[in-house]
């Protein structure tokens, strides 16, 4: 953690959220070069992963047949990577004033796991709570799209990068997937002081300035 003027300053830590193919690794990457070129240098890491043992937590969690898991073990899977990828990552990054962009955070595991596989909000927030002290990013940008457009984003991808594996959750129906939107959606009615959603159904460019744009306005940084 460094100090300016006797006053500690701490690195912001923002998150891209939403259902499956809604585009939140372009505009990652877009957001953090957008910063850079604001001198604030942003490190991009993703969940579940981001340290090792998130990274090998990630593989049972994004494999394998859709029943592999129930809601509290994914949910408990989860919360254990994120430990991890907070204590070993996230958290000195910002105590040392450098900026954080993540693709999923505890979002997701509210969004999945207590609304779309019905576990609910409060064995979620208790998990978050017991391990990484109910920590919350600075700002979290929601990129909502119908669901039958991002399932069919997510389709093309995996069709251009086969052998991946990781569609454990797009193959799941399109009944969760559309308590998964509803869930993030109703996240962002709950915090709107942290959410905000966008349009992730425009183009790439018109995403990455509506994100450019609210991460200004809600971070007090310069738009141009």
């Amino acid at each position: 953690m460094s100090e300016s003027s006797g006053k500690t300053i701490r690195g912001r830590f923002i998150t891209l959220e939403g259902g499956e193919g809604a585009g939140k690794s372009t505009q990652i990457g877009r957001l953090a070069d957008w910063l850079a070129a604001r001198g604030i240098p942003a490190e991009t890491t993703r969940e579940p992963g981001g340290a090792p043992g998130a990274e090998a937590i990630r593989t049972l969690i994004v494999n394998g047949s859709i029943d592999r898991w129930d809601a509290m073990a994914e949910a408990l899977l989860m919360t254990a990577a994120r430990r991890m990828h907070v204590e070993q990552r996230i958290r000195p990054a910002l105590e040392a004033g450098r900026w954080i962009v993540c693709d999923r955070f505890s979002d997701s595991t509210m969004a999945y796991q207590g609304y779309a596989h019905g576990l609910g909000r409060q064995p979620v927030e208790q998990l978050q709570q017991i391990a990484i002290a109910g920590m919350k990013p600075d700002l979290t940008l929601i990129l909502d799209m119908p669901v039958e457009a991002g399932l069919a984003r997510a389709s093309a991808r995996g069709s251009q990068a086969p052998g991946s594996g990781e569609d454990r959750f797009e193959r799941m129906g399109l009944d969760f997937h559309r308590r998964l939107r509803e869930g993030f959606l109703d996240i962002a009615r709950h915090e709107p002081e942290r959410c905000v959603v966008i349009d992730a159904t425009a183009d790439i460019e018109t995403v990455a300035t509506a994100i450019r744009d609210a991460v200004a306005t809600r971070l007090g940084l310069e738009r141009s």
